[in-house]
Order: C-alpha cells, then structure tokens, then sequence
C-alpha cells in the first residue's frame, strides 16, 4: 500500500497540514450547514476545489448530503490544471493521504471504468500536484468513515472526451451504490457584480439537470468554469444513472471570506442530483 500512495500535495497552504487544525476548520464549517435534506437517494454532487479559507463553506454544504453513512465508494471527477493530455486519467491503485488519513482506492470499480473505454487509462502522473481531487477529501473524510474513491481526471475536457467520460462511468456504476462528486469552481476573477451573472448560467443548467445546454454554453464561453467539463459528464452519467432532479444547495464567491475582495472573485457552487428513491 505505501508505494502507491499518493502523498498530500496543498496541506499546510490550501488547508491546514496537521489533523487537529484541519478536524477542527472542517467541522466548523459542516456544523454551519443548516439541517436540509435532499429528497431522494443522492447520485452525484458539485463542490468547489479552492482554499479551505475561501470555498470552505460551500463545500461543506456539497459534503453535508453524505453525513451519516459509514462507508461510500465516491468517484471524484476534476479537472487537471497542472499537466496538460488527451483523454482522463484515473488513479487506480492504493490511496489519497491527507492530514485525516489514507482514503483508499476503490480499485475495482476504478479498473472498470479503465475498461471502459480506451481514452481512460490507469496513470498516477497527472495526479501528483493536482489539487482539484485532493480538496474534496477533507470534508468526505470527516463525513463518511469508510470512504473510498477513484479519482478522475479530464485533460481537455471536450465534447468528445466529456461523453466518453459519462458513458463509461453509466457502465461503470450501473447497479453500484456509489457516488460521483464533479470538483469544479465558477468563473475566475471578475468583479462580483459581474461574476453572479456569469455563474447562473451554469447554475441554472445544474438546477434544471440540463448537461447539453451546460456543455453548449461552455464551448461558447469557457471561463463559465475552469471544470466544466467534468461537471457535465458528472451531470450525464448521474441522469442515465436514474438522476431526475437537481438541487443547488448554496453559491458563493471567494470575495464572501473574511477580508474578502469583491472586484476580483471565485465563483463556488455546491449542488445535489438524486433519483427521488
């Protein structure tokens, strides 16, 4: 098991490093999240993968729907922001480390959805700095006792690698209780007033269930987010799953953090999608 290992890339400066700081910044904000229930069983979520300091609150929010269950098999699926490929890369073997521990890999529906289709290989390289995967673990490490996952990611997330993506994870988890967390953030550094507008419009295609009027709105503007991509072929897989309805459960930008700025922000969305079951 250590030899594939993935060491923790962003603890100690996109959050805490040690396991007292981090338990504590993290259960401060899943014990902000109001009491809300999602109708139904929940399929997939969005949550943002920015600093602690800054998306914290949202992402808790993405989190709280799995409060309660003492083991889950989630498929986190992001964008790679520092190594550019075609196609997705999945991290198959062993675990993700954080200050929290080692959530393993689910390496069986991880090797199924390599399978799938030949533009997913098993490879561990995109994944070493990559922090769109590794900030989701924090708050499912704190919720889920059991966790395990695979972890996903997309190079240039076109139409073309987005659908062969959801295709594979529809054959991959079909009959699996197992759930996809798309890891994206909004549009990047406009002033407020003008970042709110620009993220309803993907907001509203994740409030309706609407991936082909996201994807379409993505390749007209792709500063709309910088994983949009993963975040349709989340929405796709999780509607052929049984998904029929989405819920946004919070929005916000990194100018809401203390000592925020408004004229330069991050916009961060926290969503569910469940099959009313």
């Amino acid at each position: 098991m250590a030899a594939h290992v993935r060491k923790a890339a962003v603890a100690g400066t996109w959050y805490p490093g040690t396991r007292a700081a981090l338990t504590a910044e993290v259960d401060a904000h899943l014990a902000a999240v109001p009491p809300r229930a999602v109708a139904g069983r929940v399929r997939a979520l969005v949550s943002p993968h920015a600093g602690l300091r800054y998306s914290g609150g949202v992402a808790a929010e993405a989190s709280a729907p799995s409060r309660g269950r003492c083991s889950l098999s989630a498929v986190l699926v992001g964008p790679s922001h520092r190594v550019a490929f075609d196609g997705v890369r999945v991290y198959t073997r062993g675990g993700f480390e954080t200050p929290l521990g080692i959530a393993r890999v689910a390496e069986e529906l991880a090797d199924a959805l390599v399978r799938a289709h030949p533009s997913i290989k098993a490879d561990a390289w995109p994944h070493r700095e990559e922090h769109s995967l590794e900030m989701q673990l924090p708050f499912l490490q704190r919720v889920v006792p059991e966790l395990r996952i695979v972890p996903v990611l997309l190079g240039t997330q076109t139409r073309a690698e987005v659908d062969v993506l959801a295709s594979a994870l529809e054959a991959a988890l079909a009959g699996q209780d197992a759930l996809l967390v798309a890891s994206t953030d909004l549009s990047h550094y406009h002033a407020a007033a003008q970042a709110g507008p620009l993220d309803a419009r993907v907001t509203e295609c994740v409030a309706r269930l609407d991936p082909e009027e996201l994807m379409a709105r993505l390749e007209s503007y792709r500063g709309h987010a910088c994983g949009g991509g993963a975040l349709v072929a989340v929405m796709k897989a999780a509607r052929a799953l049984g998904a029929c309805r989405a819920e946004v459960l919070r929005y916000a930008d990194s100018g809401d953090a203390p000592e925020g700025d408004k004229s330069r922000v991050v916009g961060y969305l926290a969503a569910a999608m469940s099959d009313l079951r």
